[in-house]
């Protein structure tokens, strides 16, 4: 069979063409991607000889071998794993499997392209080899295909590559980098010795690299296969006898990510249930992290034989973030993923480990600086535990920070026990408020009476936010009252004492009779008109019943599902030591306090919402009473 040239996939030109331009800065990583990849490529043939064990053949020792070759300017990276078919080397060498990978690339900026970890957020472990190759050349042989049936591919990395039958006296695979004339110093034996020894110490296959032995006098020196790496699986070691260094690489190899961890927890657990736990949080949010339905998990591990990568029965998907392995006994090596999903043990396991990676995160709050950067990047797909995980909604709650009126918008740093250990005397409720932005929550006219009286009030404005407070009923016997609730129960909550509370410039039968005209004005318009004791500055507001009515943020996203959301009327509160209810309430014309009215109600039903049914009609209402 003559080679067929096939252009690469849209998405690995455009990666390729970063990696040319020098993106990584630490050249060394590709070889630890190669090795990682040929880890993989060995973990899944043993797995498929446990029901095939003719796959084995007369080579049941696994291996990795290095090995470089100056004269030529090559470095090969062997494997005697799984292998490649012609159609899978075409594949998966010549196609970025991973969803939104396109995507990611054209909004890459160039200040983000000279990142390593941006590239790491997505993995391209094969595609590494081109920071220190012109050209790589691919040799495979699948376990199940014969001699004559192996897989010969090539490129240079410009945008297209060749791909052929050949021979293979053996199964594996050979990746041959054919070397750029400035990292030829990857050829040099100590160079290889000490980087295969800093990331690949802890992968269980034992990786071998090809070195001159020292000769006699006037003898040429003989070469020999010498075993580099401690060939032990990390996560079977005591936790005691693991570095930090160690479990940091771990991860990278683990996960292909160029970025630390930014904690982890390793477990092993004896008794009803047997298994070892290694879970790590990353240091930065993969870029499709919010893309609920791409299939994430751990990798799963049977009596130390791997079995499958991204395991979602172990973690509920609030957790999709986190990465690591379990290994355990209790499971069959032959489970499937539609076995895993109606396990018992596996249901327990799910369980445990979810607790494990809440205890992780606890531990970490204790470092406020490293939880402020957790929480930036994780904090709204944690928040969607509190809806989806009753069972653990105490360990969440504790998980959560926010903004507040007292820290700022800017400050999402305060814990709920933070919150109630500086309520003042007499609150007993929790006090939030929902906006669309930072900026509307801070300034929410709802605010001023709250304020007013010392009370700190929580501010949301994240769309998972109405989802989540609508899960919440109290926190440590304090009950979530939103801002905008009719009745926000403070009796008891003393002003203050800096800032007392003005008695009224008005009697009841003026606050009557100016409710009364309120109420005439506006008909059927509001369910209510009545004197509020919240608003310090602004006008008016209107309210209704927390527990009953939709805030506006939780019917557009009704509505952006296609749901029919039926009108609601407000109550409208009307602050009347506001000069600009005065100077309506001073108008005796009923048609022009109408007019008034109208503005007064839409200013409100604006601040509440962030937008009115009839703007126009709002915008001529106001200029004509400004005019006149």
């Amino acid at each position: 069979m003559a080679a067929e040239t096939h252009v690469f996939q849209t998405k690995v030109s455009k990666l390729l063409k970063l990696l040319a331009n020098s993106l990584y800065s630490n050249k060394e990583v590709f070889l630890r991607e190669l090795v990682s990849n040929a880890s993989d490529a060995i973990d899944k043939l043993r797995f498929a000889a446990i029901a095939k064990p003719e796959l084995l053949g007369s080579d049941p020792v696994f291996s990795i071998r290095i090995s470089a070759d100056k004269e030529a300017g090559t470095l090969t990276v062997s494997d005697n794993g799984i292998g490649m078919t012609l159609e899978e080397a075409n594949e998966h060498l010549g196609t970025i499997a991973q969803s939104g990978t396109e995507d990611f690339l054209e909004h890459l900026s160039a200040d983000e392209a000279k990142n390593a970890q941006q590239i790491g957020q997505f993995g391209v472990g094969f595609y590494s080899s081109f920071i220190v190759a012109d050209r790589v050349t691919v040799v495979s042989r699948a376990a199940t295909a014969g001699e004559n049936e192996a897989v010969r591919w090539e490129s240079d990395g410009s945008g297209t590559f060749t791909s052929e039958l050949t021979t293979r006296a053996s199964r594996g695979t050979n990746v041959i980098l054919h070397l750029r004339d400035e990292d030829k110093n990857f050829l040099d034996p100590w160079t290889l010795r000490e980087t295969i020894t800093k990331y690949s110490d802890h992968i269980s296959t034992p990786v071998y690299l090809l070195e001159e032995k020292p000769a006699e006098e006037g003898k040429t020196p003989e070469k020999d296969w010498v075993q580099v790496n401690d060939a032990k699986a990390l996560w079977t070691l005591p936790p005691k006898e693991v570095t930090d260094d160690q479990y940091k690489e771990f991860y990278k190899h683990l996960t292909h990510d160029w970025e630390d961890p930014l904690c982890w927890a390793h477990n092993r657990v004896e008794g009803d249930l047997e298994y070892t736990s290694l879970l790590y949080c990353p240091s930065v949010a993969p870029y499709d992290l919010y893309n609920r339905d791409l299939q994430k998990g751990l990798k799963l591990f049977v009596e130390r034989v791997f079995i499958m990568d991204r395991a979602d029965a172990f973690l509920p998907n609030y957790l999709r973030f986190i990465k690591g392995l379990v290994d355990t006994n209790d499971l069959p090596l032959n489970v499937s993923r539609e076995l895993l999903q109606e396990s018992r043990v596996a249901a327990k396991l799910k369980k445990a480990l979810t607790r494990r990676a809440l205890d992780m995160f606890a531990k970490l709050a204790d470092d406020k600086e490293k939880y402020g950067v957790f929480w930036t990047q994780f904090g709204r797909v944690l928040k969607e535990g509190i809806v989806e995980d009753p069972d653990n909604k105490k360990a969440i709650l504790g998980l959560l920070r926010f903004a507040t009126t007292k820290a700022g918008a800017s400050d999402i740093t305060v814990s709920l026990a933070d919150y109630v250990s500086r309520m003042p005397e007499g609150q007993k409720n929790i006090y939030y408020v929902i906006a669309n932005t930072p900026e509307a929550a801070e300034g929410s006219p709802y605010l001023e009476g709250l304020k007013k009286k010392g009370v700190e009030v929580l501010l949301l404005w994240e769309r998972i936010d109405e989802w989540m407070m609508g899960a919440l009923t109290e926190f440590d016997g304090h009950k979530f009252i939103p801002a905008t609730a009719a009745d926000l129960e403070l009796e008891g909550v003393k002003a203050k004492s800096d800032d007392a509370e003005k008695p009224s410039e008005t009697s009841k039968e003026e606050d009557d009779k100016a409710v009364a005209r309120f109420k005439a004005a506006l008909g059927e318009k509001v369910a209510d008109v009545r004197v509020s004791d919240r608003l310090v500055d602004s006008a008016a507001c209107v309210v209704g019943q927390h527990d009953q009515m939709l805030t506006e943020q939780m019917r557009r996203m009704l509505e952006a599902a296609g749901q029919t959301v039926p009108e609601e009327k407000y109550t409208l509160e009307v602050n009347l030591e506001s000069p600009l209810v005065k100077k309506a309430l001073a108008e005796n014309d009923p048609a022009r306090f109408s007019e008034w009215a109208d503005v007064i109600l839409d200013q409100a039903l604006l601040s509440e919402q962030g937008s009115l049914k009839d703007p126009a009609g709002f915008v001529k209402r106001l200029n004509a009473l400004l005019l006149s």
